[in-house]
This record gives structure tokens, C-alpha cells and sequence, in this order.
């Protein structure tokens, strides 16, 4: 079965406009033109843009995925670089996923502050600290009231 470049934008989240700039960036060898011109779109195809979809959704840069892609379209003698674009891109999407694990606990603890039935204690007594470490270093402070 065949799809033309609509169906194909609605099946992956992605616009035309997004998919034709993919084409443009040699990020879709694999997609041939009919007589028409018209790009014709297979399901192995849309099995590499989903691949596409995920390297881009996890920082790979546009560059890096063509090397991959040009990878895949050489056969089965790049596995072993493959595996090599793979396992550093791995590496820092596990980094990333280990920074937005640390913000998320700075966010929980922030919402259980917020939550807590002395909220308005705990917030003043940070507040009261921050002011305090301005002044103790002879600087300005840029708080508003403490009072509140």
C-alpha cells in the first residue's frame, strides 16, 4: 500500500511542510516519486520517519540523523556505526533524562512547599533566609516585603 505525503503527515504528527523540509535535508532517500512526481509513501517508510521522529524528538541533531539514514540506505556493512550513532545518542538522552529527573524533584519539592499545610511559614522563612544572605553580603535587597 502507498501514501501520498497527506496521509502520511496525518499517520506520523507531522506537517507537509515539515516532511518536504526532511526530504530537502536528505532525510528521505527511501521515498520514491511516482510518474507524477508525487512522493509515494510505503509502511517501511513510514517505519524509518517513525525512527527519524524519535532520534529528532530526542535532541539528535538533523546532521547526525542523515549520517544515520545514509547508514541504513547502505545496507547491512554500517551496522557496527550504526550501533556507534545509537550508543552515543543513547548516552545523551540518558544524561538529559537524569537532568529532567533532578528538575522534577526541585518542582515536587516546590509543590509540596506549596501544598504543605504552613506553606505560608515556609515561605516566609525562605524568603526571610534570602534576604538575610543579601544583607549579611552587603547587597541590596531585591525582595519585596517579607510581611504577607
Amino acid at each position: 500500500m502507498t501514501y501520498t505525503i497527506k496521509e502520511v503527515a496525518d499517520k506520523v504528527g507531522l506537517s507537509i511542510y515539515t516532511l518536504r523540509f526532511y526530504d530537502k535535508e536528505g532525510l528521505l532517500p527511501f521515498v520514491v516519486r511516482n510518474q507524477a512526481g508525487y512522493r509515494e509513501f510505503t509502511d517501511g517508510d513510514l517505519n524509518l520517519i517513525h525512527t527519524i521522529c524519535c532520534l529528532k524528538n530526542t535532541g539528535m541533531k538533523i546532521s547526525e540523523i542523515r549520517s544515520y539514514i545514509e547508514d541504513v540506505m547502505a545496507g547491512p556493512a554500517t551496522i557496527e556505526h550504526r550501533k556507534q550513532i545509537l550508543s552515543a545518542h543513547r548516552l545523551k538522552v540518558v544524561a538529559e533524562q537524569q537532568k529532567i529527573a533532578e528538575n522534577l524533584e526541585e518542582i515536587d519539592y516546590k509543590l509540596n512547599i506549596y501544598s504543605a499545610p504552613d506553606a505560608n511559614e515556609q515561605v516566609k522563612q525562605e524568603l526571610q533566609y534570602a534576604v538575610a544572605d543579601k544583607v549579611n553580603n552587603h547587597l541590596e535587597n531585591p525582595y519585596g516585603a517579607i510581611d504577607g
